[in-house]
């Protein structure tokens, strides 16, 4: 019995319905034109970061103007928060204003997936230390909320735009 080498492949959607090189401006046209992007905001993944931003600064401000108790443990969970609300906000610009047309030297999705594979995790451990040290405070306790509702959201980006499939090719000749 032989397995053959498996091959995973990874595809990507983008946030716009058209893709990526769609609407692409005319070749006589100047580079700037078309810069904007009208149809992401409404896009299903615009939304999604709308939503994870606003979570992420809900969480923020309830943990920020709550009294602490433990320091070390509230100012990760600040800096996690707003890094990744900053993060987000920048891929969500990226897509508004195309910038991935100009500065094709990144790669676009994978820089993407990797902000979004850390910052879930670094967000999921924050909310499970400040869950775990909140001693019931009503502020701290609804950042906990709030940074594990975040969590999802992010998750669910992830699960909505990058589709994993496990491909297993046969290494085997015909006889």
């Amino acid at each position: 019995m032989s397995h053959g080498a498996g091959l995973v492949r990874t595809t990507c959607s983008s946030g716009s319905a058209l893709g990526p090189g769609a609407g692409a401006a005319q070749p006589s046209a100047s580079p700037l034109e078309g810069l904007l992007d009208p149809s992401y905001p409404r896009t299903h993944a615009a939304l999604l970061k709308v939503a994870q931003m606003v979570t992420l600064l809900i969480a923020f401000i309830c943990v920020r103007s709550s009294p602490w108790t433990n320091y070390s443990a509230y100012s990760y969970f600040e800096v996690v928060t707003i890094c990744d609300l900053i993060m987000i906000l920048a891929f969500y610009l990226v897509h508004l204003f195309r910038f991935y047309r100009v500065l094709t030297c990144i790669s676009w999705p994978l820089s993407e997936l990797l902000h979004y594979l850390i910052g879930t995790l670094l967000l999921l451990i924050a909310s499970i230390v400040a869950a775990s040290k909140s001693y019931n405070q009503s502020g701290l306790v609804a950042g906990a909320i709030f940074g594990f509702m975040a969590t999802f959201l992010c998750m669910a980006s992830i699960w909505l735009s990058y589709k994993i499939s496990c491909v297993t090719q046969s290494t085997d000749a015909a006889v």
